[in-house]
């Protein structure tokens, strides 16, 4: 059964550390949004069974999304 990716874990950061740096960080903020609802995309489709050119594309979106937040991290640091 598909399941939501670890994002915190990836970024070695706890749950509370990016809510602390989130609610200081407007484009922080929105990338989390956008990184939470590509992993949705991704489970839907990993439970519909879709397509797997089209799975990976959306795992691809995905990780995108998580390399702006990880530049974002980086230039806050």
């Amino acid at each position: 059964m598909p399941v939501s990716h670890d994002l915190y874990q990836d970024l070695k950061v706890t749950k509370e550390e990016i809510q602390q740096k989130r609610s200081q960080d407007v484009k922080l903020n929105s990338l989390l949004d956008k990184y939470a609802e590509a992993d949705k995309e991704v489970v839907k489709a990993e439970n519909n069974q879709s397509d797997d050119d089209y799975v990976r594309t959306l795992k691809e979106k995905r990780l995108l999304v998580k390399d702006e937040i990880v530049r974002q991290l980086e230039q806050r640091a």
